[in-house]
């Protein structure tokens, strides 16, 4: 289906591909992993034909493959509605019933016409897409949870979330042949994930996601790229994100041990030359002219020490050296430890939460929460988790009920938008606003967060997404919090850093509660699972329940 062959492209003097050749073949399923700027959206805008390499060709068979590509970030036209941007998915279907008509009817006049033949084939071919249940449009808006969306609402008008779901679906509904797609789970809930894996499984062409969601990458693809940010080129691993791990961390392990067993080799052959000299030098300054045979012999000693210590340059130059293995997590987090608190952390009694005036999102909860506990809270988008955590907060006032705090309980609260940073603070200024460090201290601390050179003096309104992400995080580090309240944490963050911050949240001695969507994630993190849906919360569940696609 679609050939890259060679592949290089740069910006500037940034190299970001560097020779990347691979095939993605029929029904073929392929998951695209690496850091956040490793150039994952740039080879997909690449494949999609939006941009063009420096170097290298790519190649689609047949030329008029039907692509179908999921940016991140959908800005529809202002004034367009549902039902046009359905519409231009899906085209007309009651015209393309009556060309069906028209041509059945010219073929019964002249049926030994071949291009009659042709055409009505392919009319009949293009109406069976239409009318194919795998692609019925309010199948898919609602299991995206659109369904309620009226038909004639301006599109410009919905949520962010609502935007990045209703372009999958509209992507979904045009029939592509071969499908890349930029990060497709965001904004999506445990129920949207399994649906869509399921529709992935009845998906007959071919795909490429990036995705930085492990779970759904086990359950969707056969095979994985890795995008090296070190070095611009493409890994090639068969099997699913889980057989890409084992085999990756086997490949590194290897490679350490090589390296290692090189370094011993190299100090061990220095210290020989080394020897070897000192021997030569010994006999030269202990001999005299009178004796010119151990003399001849130590500087023949020396020049064969010299010629080993030039060809150990050459080779420590060369390209048969082992090289270190990079650490490839790219997050290092320290999470402080909490200071002494009460063993009740957070008391609810009948709590209603919701906005005033409105129904009530959440009613009738009541529980404890208790200190050192890891709480995942899930369910369907819009069921009220990110108002619940901002009820916790003090930010929305409960409707009904009561809610405490328990003794010494310090809140950190990192928001889904990071909207709580101000854009106009840099990285250091915001540090330095929440803890007493000097300048060397504060941009010492925010390296740990990956924030090098100049990178603590930029604004936060340039920061991406993921430097936003990492940034809140540093804020609740500071801080000292033993209470974290995380409103997807881990939403713009790469693999490397998932697992990173999974670790850390391992040393975590405090309380966390935070609202997730990546199953990996929870299945590591969590000791208490709640789910809210249907204006209640279930607590203390071992697991995530199933759903009934």
């Amino acid at each position: 289906m679609l050939t890259v062959h060679h592949v290089s492209k740069s910006y500037g003097i940034q190299p970001i591909l560097n020779d990347v050749s691979f095939t993605i073949n029929h029904g073929e399923r392929i998951g695209l992993i690496g850091t956040n700027g490793s150039g994952k959206t740039t080879l997909l805008r690449i494949l999609a034909g939006l941009e063009e390499p420096d170097t290298g060709i790519v190649t689609r068979t047949p030329p008029d493959l039907r692509i179908g590509y999921l940016a991140q970030g959908f800005k529809p036209e202002k004034k367009l509605t549902l039902a046009d941007l359905i519409r231009q998915a899906t085209g007309d279907r009651l015209q393309a019933e009556a060309e069906v008509s028209r041509l059945a009817g010219e073929l019964s006049i002249h049926p030994e016409r071949l291009d009659l033949q042709q055409a009505y084939d392919a009319a009949l071919q293009y109406l069976n897409r239409l009318l194919d249940d795998h692609l019925n449009p309010a199948a898919i808006l609602d299991s995206l949870g659109l369904g309620s969306l009226s038909s004639k609402m301006p599109l410009d008008t919905l949520s962010g979330g609502q935007k990045t779901r209703l372009a999958l679906a509209i992507l979904l509904l045009s029939d592509p042949q071969l499908l890349l797609l930029d990060e497709p789970t965001n904004h999506l809930d445990i129920r949207m994930l399994e649906w869509l894996e399921k529709w992935f499984s009845r998906f007959p062409g071919g795909y490429l996601i990036v995705s930085h969601d492990r779970t759904f990458l086990d359950n969707t693809v056969t095979r994985i790229l890795d995008l090296n940010h070190e070095n611009h080129t493409l890994q090639h691993y068969s099997g699913s994100y889980s057989d890409y791990l084992d085999q990756y961390l086997d490949q590194h392990q290897k490679q350490l041990s090589a390296y290692r067993d090189q370094v011993y080799e190299i100090r061990r052959l220095r210290q020989d030359i080394a020897r070897t000299k000192q021997q030569a030098l010994r006999v030269e300054l202990t001999t005299t002219s009178r004796q010119p045979g151990p003399r001849r012999y130590a500087r023949k000693v020396a020049r064969k020490a010299k010629a080993r210590e030039k060809k150990l340059d050459r080779f420590l130059e060369s390209d048969e050296r082992v090289e270190k293995p990079h650490q490839t997590w790219q997050m290092r987090l320290d999470f402080s430890r909490p200071s002494h608190q009460s063993q009740d952390v957070l008391i609810l009694e009948n709590l209603a939460i919701g906005y005033p005036g409105g129904k009530p999102l959440v009613s009738g909860l009541t529980t404890t929460v208790q200190a050192g506990v890891r709480i995942a809270l899930t369910g369907p988008n819009g069921g009220g988790k990110t108002s619940l955590l901002r009820t916790i907060t003090g930010l929305l006032p409960p409707i009904a009920g009561t809610l405490r705090l328990g003794s010494n309980v310090q809140l950190g609260y990192m928001s889904q938008e990071q909207e709580l940073l101000n854009p106009q603070f840099t990285a250091l200024d915001t540090i330095q606003r929440h803890a007493p460090l000097t300048e060397t201290e504060a941009r010492s601390f925010l390296h740990f967060f990956l924030f090098t050179s100049d990178d603590p003096l930029r604004p936060v309104q340039d920061l991406s997404y993921g430097e936003r992400a990492r940034l809140s995080l540093a804020t609740l580090i500071v801080q000292g919090s033993n209470f974290l309240l995380l409103d997807e944490p881990i939403n713009h963050l790469d693999i490397p850093s998932r697992s990173r911050f999974e670790q850390a949240l391992a040393q975590f001695d405090g309380t966390v509660l935070a609202v997730v969507h990546d199953r990996y994630f929870i299945q590591r993190f969590a000791t208490d699972i709640w789910v809210l849906e249907n204006q209640s919360v279930i607590t203390n569940m071992q697991t995530i329940p199933q759903t009934d696609i």
